[in-house]
């Protein structure tokens, strides 16, 4: 795998770790700043909205712009805005600190999927996509934890300012390592918008939606599942969540591995086995070892759906694929807040701690359903090209002979 790669891992571990550690933090914020827990939970809806909106609208002003300048002028606005949330004296200025980083997510790993795929020979595309979210998985297991522990100590402010300066390292790698790459000649707007056309498209963001849903439906809810109903102490959370990032790491790999293999098939098993899995979580989760185990494959086989699904939008965008590949990167965030939204209902229907789990296993299932109606199409298609390419390739005596 080339270094260029590293660059851009080390700029997904910085947004890795910038999106989740607030989670670690909220208590800390909300006093600093005087606002209620509820109330500081908006730094997280902002930021994953900021995503949702910021993926098609970057990418779309970056059309004009080579994709390694692009790159670059994104990990700047990601400094920028970590640096504007370390410094706010109050918690608006907080949230548009939040905003302004969130804005740059969605089209770096938008950009740099199609720049990651681009570096490597056509079989090994999904596994250069996995290396560069080999950063945003390996944020949960040291850049999370790491960062709650030192804003805890040493104060909030100084955990974003080590973000920030992530930031910083992240752009000198590009700068160095990433190749320049002009901007592909006689691309435009409403070329890249055209692959929103395409159903195989939709239908793969709509499994991004559903599929990674189904991940944070369960995890969203993870610490009063696991204090109430399997037992563990508040304290013990953060490793359950160091599990659950060890799983991601994992799974990035081995879906990076086998989607440049077997694609759809990779999706199959990986979506059908979440589905049971987050169906089983809610028997394990009464069990402190079998809860364990289960949040680590939870984290594994959702994480091995993100390789193969970002390779499905770049393969059936051809041509125009950075816009679809940064909108389907703002698709994980918008599964991750209705899946959000949906296990909330649930909680507050009285349904008890474990069911939320129902809700993922719902939505993993619905994105399997989706998966095969997907594959389907796919080989209906190639079915009735290969049959014009047979009848255009045929001479006029074995079309005759044919017809007879």
């Amino acid at each position: 795998m080339p270094l260029a790669l590293l660059a851009l891992a080390i700029g997904a571990f910085g947004i890795g770790t910038t999106e989740f550690v607030i989670m670690g933090l909220l208590p800390e914020v909300a006093g600093d700043y005087g606002v209620s827990i509820p109330t500081a939970g908006f730094l997280v809806t902002g930021y994953a909205l900021g995503v949702v909106l910021g993926a098609p609208l970057m990418t779309i002003l970056g059309t004009r712009i080579p994709r390694k300048r692009m790159l670059m002028l994104l990990m700047g606005l990601f400094v920028v805005g970590n640096v504007i949330s370390a410094l706010a004296p109050a918690f608006g200025v907080m949230l548009a600190g939040r905003v302004v980083a969130s804005l740059a997510h969605g089209a770096f790993f938008g950009i740099g999927s199609v720049v990651a795929a681009g570096l490597v020979a056509p079989q090994k595309k999904a596994g250069a996509i996995a290396m560069m979210f080999t950063g945003l998985t390996v944020a949960n297991v040291v850049g999370v934890p790491l960062g709650t522990l030192v804003g805890q100590t040493l104060g909030w402010r100084f955990t974003f300012l080590i973000v920030a300066g992530l930031g910083v390292l992240g752009l000198l790698g590009i700068a160095k390592l990433v190749p320049e790459l002009p901007r592909p000649e006689g691309v435009r707007i409403r070329h890249e918008l055209a692959a929103f056309r395409n159903v195989q498209v939709l239908l793969a963001m709509a499994m991004t939606v559903l599929g990674f849903g189904g991940v944070f439906a369960a995890i969203t809810y993870i610490t009063p599942m696991m204090t109430n109903v399997a037992g563990f102490a508040d304290t013990s959370v953060t490793w359950l969540l160091v599990l659950f990032g060890l799983g991601m790491v994992a799974g990035n790999l081995i879906g990076g591995k086998f989607a440049d293999r077997a694609l759809m098939p990779m999706l199959y098993v990986s979506l059908g086995a979440l589905a049971v899995v987050l169906a089983v979580f809610t028997v394990t989760a009464h069990h402190r070892f079998g809860a364990a185990v289960t949040i680590a494959l939870i984290g594994a086989l959702g994480f091995a759906t993100v390789p193969p699904l970002q390779k499905r939008v770049l393969d059936q965008a051809a041509g125009a694929p950075t816009l679809a590949s940064a909108v389907n990167i703002g698709a994980f965030n918008l599964g991750n807040a209705l899946a959000a939204w949906l296990g909330g209902l649930v909680l507050a229907a009285g349904l008890g701690w474990t069911a939320p789990n129902w809700v993922g296993a719902a939505l993993a299932a619905s994105a399997l359903v989706l998966a095969v109606v997907s594959g389907a199409l796919e080989r209906r298609t190639n079915a009735r090209a290969a049959g014009s390419r047979v009848v255009a390739t045929a001479t006029p005596e074995t079309a005759v002979a044919a017809h007879h």
